[in-house]
């Protein structure tokens, strides 16, 4: 990992296409603009995280008991 110091207002640059600048420092937030190609994604650890942990679960569903309640609602819903 590359440890970089930074002040407000400064960037670094991430290949020749990526530049990340520091926009405001408050306590302990930093608040950071990126800029980059409308075809690179870039997405909050924390959002890539939540969306592993539910493809757990769901990968960890239980099957029978699925295809149980999906019976009930076809019987409740009269299909």
């Amino acid at each position: 990992m590359l440890v970089l110091t930074r002040k407000l207002g400064q960037n670094i640059l991430i290949g020749e296409k990526i530049s990340v600048k520091v926009l405001r420092i408050d306590s302990n937030k930093v608040q950071l603009g990126v800029s980059a190609p409308q075809s690179i994604a870039i997405y909050r650890q924390e959002i890539i995280d939540n969306i592993k942990d539910f493809n757990r679960l769901a990968n960890k569903t239980d099957h029978a008991r699925l295809k149980e309640a999906a019976r009930f609602f076809k019987q409740l819903l009269g299909v």
